[in-house]
């Protein structure tokens, strides 16, 4: 069975975006974007909720990062080859290859994608990967947070749910970023 994991860039007081909806403070450096290639490199299939697809479908256009550094490169080429879903009720159609769209989440859709999935699979958008987590389908849990404290907007994890997570890696980046892995553990506190 394949592995589900939720990846966020976060502030250290844990929201993905400030209270004006900007997430500029979060733009990693070269040592982070490395980092989160490598872990996007394993993926074959992407979740996305529709807020977070539309920023990302910038990756589709190899335009948009043309002539930029090499690691950024990868990341479109990466993005570009992996499969995705968006989970959306409003968005009318996707507008980037290997893209589907269903409307509604079902957890029992999305753990039937596990078990026949011959690599692993992310979930992106704080909101539907609380929805995944909730379900018990979220496997591992990666934060890069930030070295800034943004003291309000959206957060990065659900409010509401209890969960033990076992430390499985850390890192630290010049930058100041910090990257904490953990596995979910079936326990429930």
């Amino acid at each position: 069975m394949a592995r589900l994991s939720y990846t966020a860039i976060c502030s250290l007081d844990g929201y993905i975006e400030d209270a004006a909806g900007s997430f500029d403070w979060a733009e990693p450096d070269e040592e982070v974007h490395r980092f989160a290639n490598d872990l996007e490199r394993s993926v074959g299939l992407c979740l996305y909720g529709r807020r977070l697809y539309e920023t990302m479908v910038f990756w589709e256009d190899p335009d948009n990062v043309a002539g930029g550094p090499d690691f950024v490169l990868e990341f479109g080429r990466i993005w570009r080859a992996t499969d995705k879903v968006v989970f959306s009720r409003s968005l009318e159609a996707v507008s980037s290859e290997r893209t589907r769209l269903e409307r509604d989440f079902d957890p029992e859709l999305v753990r039937r994608w596990k078990d026949e999935a011959d690599a692993d699979l992310s979930i992106g958008g704080a909101e539907l990967a609380g929805l995944a987590l909730r379900a018990g389908l979220v496997d591992d849990v990666h934060l890069l947070i930030a070295p800034i404290l943004v003291g309000g907007g959206k957060p990065a994890l659900p409010e509401g749910i209890t969960q033990r997570l076992e430390l499985v890696d850390e890192q630290r980046f010049a930058s100041g970023f910090v990257h904490l892995g953990y596995r979910v553990s079936a326990d429930l506190v």
